[in-house]
């Protein structure tokens, strides 16, 4: 087998077999194909696209080129959440309790963020003690014990993908559906779970700016898992404004501290019980959504999905005292208001903007080198559809570095647009996807 034939192949838009496609991964994953050649066929590709098949053979192969982990020796069905990334998206925190509560296994490897904010990992080390890395024996003992573990992912979990990314990267091919469903689902196959929930950013703040191009991307995940015997849905909820009022990784562990309370935000409130009946629904602990919204529901109202967060962060070594008063949180030396120039009502909040603010400030990283600062960020003080005063504070900026102020004060200004009309709120669950199809809520 020659790469060039490979490269020719698919040029002529010919559909490629598993053997070709893993064939690709290898060689190169193992160093064995230069990266001129991968590059010549990811073009190839972006211009004739890949049939579905073809899709679900390179998402295999990326798969099986590391580590594939069994959790097989954790009891129940095993439900794990993706996000695709959004701003303010702290539902993992907020999730994984709600869930493990209802007596479902959640164990989930997460990653650290590269942008506006950290990943899942670099919220929960803002808690004093508390430990990503640890053997798989003591993962599976928590998660049997607790029902909830979340740890780093190994460097070992689909190595191809990263490879294979980094080269999209440089080369104006990271966005084609194909290749993005194959890149997150092979990363989730494996991760050994048994059913996958998939949540599907729409808007300014996410990758995918549009709902058509979100349906096409959640359709095509759904398929990848159907095929590889993994039950899996897609749910396609709004970004266009940053989900909840906190953005930064302290911030956004305080927010959902607030939220397990039964405190939090409406809108993160709403879409973290959505989101975890369904995953109590894809594990069989209920018949129906409304069942599920209801076991869920009450596992936040009564105070037991706090107590399992509780659980979950002294099982690793978390700092409890931290929990129960998140002042001892990292907490930033600035502290600035931004307020409103006028009067009016939000009409969009641009979530990209206010992501690039909080990267300014110090709460993401630039590239995979820069140190984070776990307690920079904003807190928004307003949503779309609310009324403003002028010269009221519509956000508050943290960070350890005062030369950012400014800079990021006007971009977050700029971010908010006002009306003078009273505005419609914006739908925050827009579909799912399942096997079954398309279902617009």
């Amino acid at each position: 087998m020659r790469m060039v034939d490979i490269i020719y192949k698919k040029r002529e838009g010919y559909e490629l077999t598993r053997d070709e496609l893993r064939f690709v991964v290898e060689g190169y994953t193992k160093d064995q194909i230069p990266d001129y050649q991968v590059a010549s066929l990811l073009m190839a590709i972006y211009f004739k696209d890949l049939s579905n098949k073809e899709i679900f053979y390179l998402t295999e192969a990326m798969m099986m080129s590391g580590d594939v982990i069994d959790l097989s020796d954790i009891d129940g069905i095993k439900v794990d959440k993706h996000s695709t990334g959004g701003v303010g998206d702290t539902t993992t925190l907020i999730v994984g309790p709600l869930v493990a509560a209802c007596g479902v296994p959640v164990a989930k490897m997460s990653g650290r963020g590269l942008g506006h904010t950290g990943g899942t990992i670099d919220k929960l080390e803002s808690i004093r003690g508390f430990q990503v890395e640890m053997s798989d024996k003591r993962f599976i003992d928590i998660v049997n014990r607790v029902k909830l573990s979340v740890i780093g992912q190994s460097a070992d979990l689909a190595p191809a993908d990263k490879k294979l990314y980094a080269l999209r990267d440089v080369t104006a091919t990271v966005d084609n559906i194909g290749l993005i469903a194959s890149s997150i689902m092979s990363k989730k196959l494996a991760a050994g779970t048994d059913a996958i929930l998939l949540d599907v950013k729409i808007g300014s703040g996410a990758f995918m700016k549009n709902e058509e191009q979100g349906l096409i991307l959640a359709q095509q995940m759904v398929d990848i898992g159907e095929q590889a015997k993994k039950n899996t849905v897609a749910i396609l909820t709004d970004m266009n404004q940053p989900l909840g009022n906190a953005v930064g990784n302290s911030l956004e562990v305080k927010e959902a501290i607030q939220t397990l309370k039964n405190e939090g935000p409406q809108d993160l409130k709403q879409l973290c019980v959505y989101l975890a009946s369904n995953m109590v629904l894809l594990a069989e602990k209920a018949k129906n959504i409304e069942e599920a919204l209801e076991m869920v529901n009450d596992k936040l109202v009564s105070g037991k999905a706090f107590e399992k967060f509780k659980e979950f962060i002294a099982a690793q070594g978390g700092d409890l005292s931290v929990i129960d008063d998140p002042s001892l949180l990292p907490e930033a030396k600035y502290i600035y208001s931004v307020k409103a120039k006028a009067d009016g009502y939000i009409e969009t909040i641009k979530a990209d903007e206010i992501g690039l603010a909080a990267l300014i400030l110090g709460a993401g990283r630039e590239s995979k080198h820069s140190v984070i600062d776990l307690s920079a960020g904003l807190i928004l003080h307003g949503r779309i559809g609310d009324k403003i005063l002028e010269n009221q504070p519509i956000a508050t900026l943290y960070t350890n570095m005062d030369m950012k102020l400014e800079q990021a004060s006007s971009i977050v200004n700029g971010a908010f647009c006002f009306s003078k009309e009273q505005v419609q709120l914006p739908k925050l669950i827009k579909a799912i996807v399942s096997s079954q199809g398309i279902k617009n809520m």
